[in-house]
């Protein structure tokens, strides 16, 4: 049975890296990021191909996508895990931390629909993106993030319409705060760890295979009629009020 091949940006952070643990067993993988250190030692320990780029960047994106098909003749299944996290009010974000904020977010995801949809074109392949909890519910200071991952979602919901005809599948996971060195500043101050922890139902934050793991049952052919969602995986964080 031919192994997929599958492109996984962002791979070199906690998110991606778990997912990239999580394929590799039965997944051809390409690692792509800009950390290049990390995804060399990473690449090395799965048996994967590492590329560096910048994911902001559309035309660095459309050519990691060609290299990955000239090397292994298809491409069945993109992961977008680039992601950033700034937790300010509207009126104290500068203007330029607001449009970085969308370019590491919403235009990242914009260069991989763009990029992997055609490359898919005459197999089918699965495109997933992330969003956030915050964009599916007001929280406070979240403002840049969240309009930028409401984006997300708006993004990946057109494009599953747009590409559906070619079997393309276009799909987003919504975490909560999940415990990755993204999160780290919040994680390792006690009184922000605790409120955080409050704010989801099931009373603790995400970890990183637990977020991984959704976005390879998305990946997987077997979710060949699922297209055109957002899945939360927060804790309850977006819908619940336990407490």
């Amino acid at each position: 049975m031919t192994r997929p091949v599958h492109l996984i940006l962002g791979a070199s952070g906690g998110i991606g890296s778990a997912l990239a643990r999580h394929l590799a067993p039965r997944a051809t993988l390409v690692l792509a990021g800009q950390d290049a250190d990390a995804l060399a030692t990473l690449a090395g320990q799965l048996d994967a191909r590492s590329l560096v780029l910048d994911a902001r960047d559309v035309d660095e994106v459309a050519q990691c996508v060609r290299t990955v098909v000239a090397d292994h003749g298809r491409l069945d299944g993109v992961a977008n895990c680039v992601g950033s996290l700034m937790l300010k009010p509207a009126h104290l974000t500068k203007p330029e931390e607001f449009d970085e904020t969308v370019r590491i977010n919403l235009g990242s995801a914009f260069a991989v629909v763009r990029a992997a949809a055609p490359a898919m074109r005459k197999t089918g392949g699965s495109i997933v993106l992330i969003s956030s909890a915050a964009a599916r519910i007001g929280i406070a200071n979240h403002e840049a993030i969240a309009a930028a991952k409401a984006g997300v979602t708006g993004l990946a919901r057109s494009a599953a319409a747009t590409y559906a005809s070619w079997g393309v599948r276009v799909n987003v996971v919504a975490p909560g705060l999940v415990r990755t060195p993204l999160a780290e500043r919040i994680t390792s101050n006690e009184t922000a760890l605790k409120a955080s922890q409050a704010m989801h139902a099931l009373g603790r934050l995400g970890e990183p295979d637990e977020i991984a793991s959704m976005i390879a049952w998305l990946l997987d052919p077997e979710q060949g009629w699922v297209t055109g969602q957002e899945f939360g995986v927060d804790g309850g964080l977006a819908t619940l009020r336990a407490r």
